[in-house]
Formats: structure tokens, C-alpha cells, sequence
């Protein structure tokens, strides 16, 4: 258990070092600083000050210039912008204060100046800074549903849905809010944010918060909870047509940040092979197929890694595996393998593509062997002895082409597969057990050695 001090007692600690050790305030201060760490108490949250400095703290200065303007009956809105601009500046790089700014009941204060009074464009962009900079942990998140924070966020983008500076902004809030709290994932969906996501989908193009805010909302990264809900979100993200959405995103220039963020949200949103089929249907691997195509020409290592990623999360559907390969996969994987030929970390991702359209589908096995998936396994493995997460790849690439293939089997052995996978055996921890499946499948001898 975490062990805490309040304010009150780090000062008492610091005054009794000055007045019974006869220690000067910054020896006082320090030492009180020092032995509490040691103790392992946690002193975030703390003002560590000198006895009775607290109040000259410019958070602490912000923070009562927000209840003063709480006591005004209508706040200047210059001055309700100049605030909430301070608090951002204060927090948005300086987690203790951020820290300091949770304990003093920042966002209570916050929620209730954006209650009181119309914010004008300026103040409204400050007051939505302000907010995502004082989300950081789970303390800080929970202290914004308490206030209502969700409620305000989303009324403030469903006000606001043609400002894409505000829209940023707030989505920015969404994202920061929901990461790691499952509560406060499910206080935006009650809110039916998936349907503003949508909407502002359709009449925005580039936000790239907006992105960030559902792959937040469909992570499953609250580890205080036993079941996360958000699978159940994303499969209705896919069935209101975000899915739909994120994949005409996928027909961006390569050199749009769009492109990038559509993949990785989609990948979020694919969990289940229904989904993963309806991606399909809808064009998605068409458009990836396309982007893997052009980040190779262009030499985009980026896009190429994202759009493999993806690749092979939508190839968790035997569907979509014979779509795939239907539609020349392979080969483009292995065209995609020469322009990278020089990047074990594209290589890895290749071979973990394979690997699955590969499993259970001794068709497709004999069709990637056809390509050259078998050179690419053996070249790549002499050619990177020190990738251990390629060689583990490739090592689990080669049990999926031969474990339902013998003639695949007989090919890679008399090309000399055997020495460098027993190699990377021996090399590296994390190919143990799959070196060993490889070579028993191979069916090689003494493969447990």
C-alpha cells in the first residue's frame, strides 16, 4: 500500500527540523524531502515548501483565482480564458503539478467556471487545454467523473461540431479521461459519443485526436476491473459504421497523418471475425492490399509496418485469408520484403502476416512457399542473427508453412533452413519454444536439443 502525508504534516516535519535540529529552511526542507522518500511515501500531490509558503505557489495562485472568479456573478471572460490558459501552462508538462492540481480540487473548480457562465471561443479552447492537462492517472480521472466532466466534454463537442480547433481539443479531453478508467469509458458511451464520433467523422477529415479518443475508449487498459466492456464498444463502434468510415480514411495520400491513425483505430475496432469480415467487404483489404503496394514504392516504413499490422489482424478470418491471398497478398508481402529487405522490424511483421494466412491452410502454405516466403525466411535469418523478435518470427512462419505441407518441409531443408533456425535456438530466449515446434515440424531429428 502506497503511504501518504497530508500538506499539513510535511510542514510540521520541515518546522521541527529548523526549530529541534537547528537546521537553516533549505536544509530543513530538503532533509524532510529526502527522509520521506526513503521511507517510500509518496509526496506527490505535495507543495514542497517551506511552512506556511504554500499559498505563493503560482498553481496554488491559479487555483484561488479560480474560486475567486466562482464568486463572481459573471466572470470577465478574458479573465476566465487568462485562467484556465495558466493552468494549462502549470500542468501541461509537470506532472507534479498535475499531481498538486488533482489534490486542491482543480477539476471540481474547473467543471464548475465552465458551468457558471457561456465560455467565449477563446475560453472555451483554454478551458478544454486546461482539462487534458490535468488527466494523468487514474485519481485524476476518477475526480473528473465525480464533476461531471464527461457530460460537459461531449455537450461541448456536440455545440461545437464545425470548429475542428474545439473539436481537437475536447477530443483530446476524451482521450486523456478515458485511458485506463474503465468508468469513465463507460460514462462517454451512456453519452452515445460513438454517434457524435461519427458525425464528426463525416464532416471532418484529419483530426487526429479524434482517433486517439476511440482507441482510448476500446482499449482494454483498466487493470482495477476483471471484464472490460469495451469489446461490446467496439463491436458497436463497427455496426453504427465507424468501421465504414476508418476504412475510406485508408484511401488518404501516404503522407496524411490520417492514413496512419484509420489503421491502427481500425485495428482496434476489429475484434471479432464478424467484424473483420465486414472490414473486408467494405473495401478494407483492397485499401490496405493498395497502401501496402504505394509504402513500398515510396519506401514509407511507417505506413508499411501499420498497414501489415493490420493486414494480419483482419487475417484472423479464414475468410479473409483466402481473400488475401486471392487477391495477390502474398506476393505483394514479398515484393514489400525486397523494398525492406534492409529492416528486420518490416521483415518481422511481414513473417508474422504469413504466419497466419498460413495456420490451418495448407493451401495458402503452398502458395507463400511459391512466392518465396521460404527465401525470405532463410535470408532474412542469416542475415540478422541478432533480431530476436524477427528470428522468433520467422522461426514460427516456417512451422506454419510445413506442419501440413511436406513438400514444403523437403524444399527448406535442402536449403539449409535446419542450421539457422537451431541458431537462433541457441541465440536468443525467445525463440526457444518456437525454433523447437519449428524443427519438430520440419521433422527433424534430436529437435529437442
Amino acid at each position: 500500500m502506497v503511504r501518504t502525508i497530508s500538506q499539513e504534516a510535511f510542514e510540521d516535519l520541515v518546522r521541527e527540523n529548523m526549530e529541534e535540529l537547528g537546521m537553516d529552511p533549505s536544509e530543513a526542507l530538503e532533509d524532510a524531502i529526502q527522509t520521506l522518500t526513503l521511507q517510500g511515501v509518496d509526496l506527490s500531490g505535495l507543495v514542497t515548501c517551506l511552512p506556511g509558503h504554500a499559498h505563493a505557489n503560482p498553481l496554488i495562485q491559479c487555483l484561488n483565482t479560480f474560486t475567486h472568479l466562482l464568486t463572481l456573478p459573471t466572470p470577465p471572460q478574458n479573465d476566465v480564458a487568462q485562467a484556465f490558459q495558466t493552468l494549462h501552462r502549470l500542468c501541461s508538462h509537470s506532472p507534479p503539478n498535475a499531481a498538486i492540481a488533482t489534490k486542491y480540487d482543480a477539476l471540481r473548480l474547473a467543471s464548475s467556471l465552465c458551468s457558471k457562465t457561456p465560455l467565449s471561443s477563446s475560453a472555451l479552447l483554454s478551458a478544454l487545454n486546461a482539462f487534458s492537462s490535468l488527466l494523468h492517472d487514474v485519481d485524476s480521472t476518477a475526480a473528473f467523473h465525480r464533476c461531471g466532466g464527461p457530460n460537459l466534454v461531449v455537450g461541448f463537442l456536440a455545440q461545437n461540431k464545425g470548429n475542428v480547433e474545439v473539436l481537437s481539443a475536447g477530443f483530446r479531453v476524451v482521450a486523456a479521461a478515458a485511458t485506463g478508467d474503465e468508468i469513465v469509458k463507460e460514462a462517454f458511451m451512456e453519452l452515445k459519443v460513438d454517434e457524435l464520433i461519427l458525425e464528426i467523422m463525416l464532416l471532418h477529415k484529419g483530426i487526429q485526436s479524434l482517433y486517439d479518443a476511440i482507441r482510448a475508449l476500446l482499449t482494454p487498459d483498466d487493470n482495477r476491473v476483471v471484464a472490460s466492456q469495451v469489446y461490446g464498444y467496439a463491436r458497436k463502434f463497427a455496426k453504427i459504421g465507424i468501421a465504414e468510415a476508418l476504412v475510406d480514411s485508408l484511401s488518404a495520400e501516404l503522407s496524411a497523418p490520417d492514413l496512419i491513425s484509420a489503421c491502427t483505430t481500425l485495428k482496434v475496432i476489429a475484434v471479432n471475425d464478424e467484424i473483420c469480415k465486414s472490414i473486408a467487404e467494405k473495401g478494407g483489404i483492397d485499401a490496405v492490399l493498395k497502401c501496402i503496394d504505394d509504402s513500398g514504392e515510396q519506401g514509407n516504413k511507417a505506413v508499411a509496418k501499420v498497414c501489415c499490422s493490420l493486414l494480419s489482424k483482419l487475417a484472423g478470418s479464414d475468410m479473409n485469408k483466402n481473400a488475401i491471398v486471392g487477391k495477390g497478398g502474398v506476393d505483394k508481402l514479398i515484393k514489400l520484403s525486397a523494398r525492406f529487405a534492409d529492416d528486420p522490424s518490416v521483415l518481422q511483421d511481414i513473417m508474422s502476416i504469413i504466419s497466419v494466412l498460413s495456420l490451418r491452410s495448407p493451401e495458402n502454405a503452398a502458395r507463400a512457399i511459391e512466392a518465396g516466403a521460404g527465401d525470405l525466411a532463410i535470408q532474412a535469418m542469416q542475415k540478422f542473427p541478432s533480431a530476436h523478435q524477427m528470428q522468433r518470427n520467422s522461426c514460427l512462419m516456417i512451422r506454419n508453412l510445413v506442419v501440413r505441407n511436406p513438400e514444403n518441409r523437403t524444399i527448406l531443408l535442402n536449403n539449409g533452413i535446419e542450421k539457422y533456425i537451431r541458431r537462433a535456438k541457441q541465440t536468443h530466449g525467445n525463440c526457444k519454444d518456437a525454433a523447437t515446434d519449428a524443427l519438430r515440424d520440419l521433422g527433424v531429428d534430436s529437435y529437442n536439443l
